[in-house]
């Protein structure tokens, strides 16, 4: 079944999945006392584990030529992976919610502009739309705390569209011997040692509060599948819709913390909401009308022919 799916809808739904696995993120991250450095040296050495462990167990002794193989990604995924880390979290400590979220929604807009620039991709008009759509969606629904807390916390947030943008767009232009691409999951360890070394520098390596070890643990269990997911997502897709689809944070986000704490949200925030999933659900109907319209035209299935390709170039390195 999973096969027979086109390319596209797959890393939509592999991104998708690992979204929702990321959402309540921010709740545990708002719902947590220890200091920023203690808390994100735990965080990156917990999953930094898991990580590593999950690539060990895939590649074996082939993990470091599956890391080399990434090529620019490499270097630049790790960084950008820590970064967005860091200047999410001290963002979300110095500032309002709604500042950071407006923020990082500019991400799908500033990882369109990357890929166009530097890598020469090209979107598709419908995609330029659906993220212009998604990222004012996205704002109405953070607009309740646009201005609130401190100028630093709002230039820290910056730099989490564009941590986020580089690390999507440089993934999904890596190729190697498949059409999917490279498979950037393996370099995610390096950035968790990223994220680990200002934590030390800053003396981060301590205990954390009684009460936040369990919010930590719970961090450990569903954030590296979430960033195994979302990083497996540029396999599939370019940059700027990977970036796209992780705009569903914010809408499951405010939902739990709605469920959670019981913070209700405004009317615009229910407004931005439905203007996320009406255009997320539109492009994919439309997506999948172009598709059958090409199979009734007598168009070759793109999906059969990347299979057949993949298979072709297994059985010659073999």
């Amino acid at each position: 079944m999973w096969k027979r799916l086109p390319f596209r809808l797959r890393g939509y739904l592999i991104t998708m999945t690992g979204v929702l696995l990321l959402s309540p993120d921010a709740l545990l991250i708002k719902d947590t006392q220890a200091e920023v450095a203690t808390f994100m040296f735990w965080r990156g050495l917990l999953l930094g584990a898991v990580l590593l462990t999950i690539a060990t167990l895939r590649y074996r002794a082939r993990l470091p030529e599956a890391i080399r193989a990434c090529g620019a990604a490499a270097w630049w995924c790790p960084l950008a992976f820590a970064g967005s880390a860091w200047a999410f979290v001290c963002a979300a400590r110095l500032t309002a919610a709604g500042n950071v979220l407006v923020m990082m929604n500019l991400a799908p807009l500033v990882a369109g502009m990357i890929g166009m620039v530097v890598f020469g991709q090209r979107l598709r008009r419908q995609t330029w739309v659906v993220i212009a759509v998604c990222v004012t969606g996205a704002c109405l629904m953070a607009a309740g705390e646009i201005g609130q807390g401190s100028p630093l916390g709002l230039a820290i947030a910056l730099f989490v569209p564009i941590s986020i943008a580089v690390n999507t767009t440089v993934a999904s232009v890596q190729r190697g011997d498949r059409q999917r691409g490279v498979d950037t999951t393996v370099v995610l360890p390096l950035g968790c040692l990223a994220m680990l070394v200002p934590a030390v520098l800053l003396g981060g390596m301590q205990l954390p509060p009684p009460e936040d070890v369990q919010r930590l643990a719970l961090l450990a269990l569903f954030l590296p599948a979430a960033y195994f997911l979302i990083q497996t997502g540029p396999r599939y897709l370019p940059g700027a819709e990977v970036s796209l689809v992780m705009l569903l944070e914010t809408l499951v986000g405010a939902l739990l913390v709605w469920w959670w704490l019981g913070e209700v949200p405004p009317p615009l925030a229910f407004v931005g909401g439905g203007m996320i999933v009406a255009a997320m659900l539109v492009s994919g109907l439309r997506d999948l009308h172009r598709q059958r319209r090409k199979a009734a035209a007598g168009a070759p299935d793109e999906r059969l022919l990347q299979e057949q390709a993949m298979q072709q170039e297994t059985g010659d390195s073999a």
